[in-house]
């Protein structure tokens, strides 16, 4: 389809004569005449008038190729999405930091009741597990699933090496010291790390994204 083949059925789609047009846009009715028989084209300065009148993007005028509105309106929300997600991951590591470090210093140190340092520590720890289980399901992507990235196999791999090493290190130091009833913090630590190196490749792909 032409550019004056367009503009016709612009022009008929908002329901405007030739004359109508012509005054909106300070031409005269034989100048749209010629814009829509190609016989010349419109000057540039006539572009943006245009597309205003009849409500379109210069591409579409100029091309014929529509951008789709949702389509821009998706990936807005996607990467708004994604950073609320990376925010609430990242509160939700810091608790978790909070968490820790109460449960090992809170008795030792400050001489806390042990019930009430472990009743604060779930609690710190199951909030910032609902957090993230909340950003999973409220900011996940609606489009489909992409292909895995080279990131995400190393994040994996990475992910295999530490679960490996935490098991290692919780054996032989439970049997080491025979502290089983404490030794479990060692996996809280793990889902710790795991959750810290799962933030730094969402960061990276977003800067390679962008």
């Amino acid at each position: 389809m032409s550019l004056g083949e367009r503009l016709i059925k612009l022009r008929k789609k908002a329901g405007l004569s030739q004359e109508e047009v012509a005054d909106k846009l300070n031409v005269t009715r034989q100048t749209v005449s010629k814009w829509e028989t190609d016989a010349s084209l419109p000057d540039f300065d006539k572009i943006i008038p245009l597309c205003n009148l009849y409500k379109i993007e210069s591409n579409e005028l100029l091309t014929g190729n529509k951008i789709e509105k949702e389509s821009v309106e998706t990936l807005n929300e996607e990467k708004d999405n994604k950073s609320k997600k990376v925010l609430i991951l990242s509160i939700s590591i810091f608790l978790y930091f909070i968490a820790v470090t109460l449960l090992i210093t809170g008795i030792a140190a400050f001489k806390m009741n042990p019930i009430i340092v472990f009743g604060i520590f779930l609690l710190i720890c199951g909030l910032s597990t609902c957090m993230i289980i909340y950003s999973s399901i409220m900011y996940k992507k609606h489009n489909k699933p992409k292909e895995i990235t080279k990131e995400d196999k190393v994040y994996k791999q990475i992910d295999e090496i530490l679960s490996i090493i935490t098991v290692i290190i919780y054996l032989i130091i439970s049997f080491a010291t025979m502290a089983w009833n404490i030794t479990w913090i060692i996996f809280i630590i793990y889902a710790l790390v795991s959750r810290i190196v799962k933030l730094i490749f969402v960061l990276k792909g977003d800067n390679n994204e962008e």
